[in-house]
């Protein structure tokens, strides 16, 4: 299993981190060993001072494909929930700044909280699919599948011409405007529509 990540699929978010808008999708990868389940506990990391939540609808590939057409792209997932890339922003920024790549900022352990997953056929339309996250009951992030840059289908189609997607890979599909720093002692939560996917605690 791999998780598949998209950065920059909102523009609001990308115009709050000082990044121009992408003219395709931008992948990054993070290992099997990122991921956070069951609503565990993230323990901050002593490598960084500077830890960022950032929340996405994650997609869970249901079949193997390569080089899959965007009109058949919807068949290759069958499950929807959430998840937050965590990222060290001190360190994507001290490496971006080089021009190095920022595998260590976004790709350590438990970096990939995951939420259950459910199947899409529950939602009336998954290309509107409102999410909200609060951190110690306030709102930070409130995002909707539609305002995203590449739809679901045109970020399977992209990825699996470069990359083959196999059964039980997950995508996380990009974040909203209102990522920050998460402190020791804030509780997550997260929701798609009213149904609570994320509630867990950062020690």
């Amino acid at each position: 299993m791999k998780v598949i990540a998209i950065g920059r699929n909102y523009a609001a978010h990308a115009k709050e981190l000082n990044n121009p808008l992408p003219d395709a999708p931008v992948i990054f990868l993070k290992p099997d060993t990122a991921v956070l389940k069951d609503n565990k506990p993230f323990y901050l990391p002593d490598f960084s001072a500077d830890i960022h939540y950032e929340l996405e609808v994650v997609l869970k590939v249901c079949k193997e494909g390569k080089h899959i057409a965007e009109k058949f792209a919807g068949n290759y997932f069958d499950e929807v929930g959430l998840g937050i890339d965590f990222t060290a922003r001190d360190l994507q920024s001290k490496f971006k700044e080089k021009g190095l790549p920022w595998e260590l900022a976004k790709a350590f352990d438990n970096s990939a909280a995951i939420s259950k997953f459910v199947p899409k056929s529950q939602f009336e339309d998954i290309s509107a699919l409102p999410f909200s996250l609060k951190i110690n009951d306030e709102l930070k992030q409130d995002g909707n599948t539609n305002m995203m840059l590449f739809s679901f289908e045109q970020i399977i189609s992209f990825v699996s011409k470069y990359i083959t997607l196999k059964k039980g890979d997950l995508i996380f599909t990009g974040t909203p405007e209102g990522v920050g720093k998460v402190f020791a002692g804030d509780k997550l939560e997260a929701w798609i529509a009213d149904e609570q996917f994320l509630n867990f605690e950062i020690k």
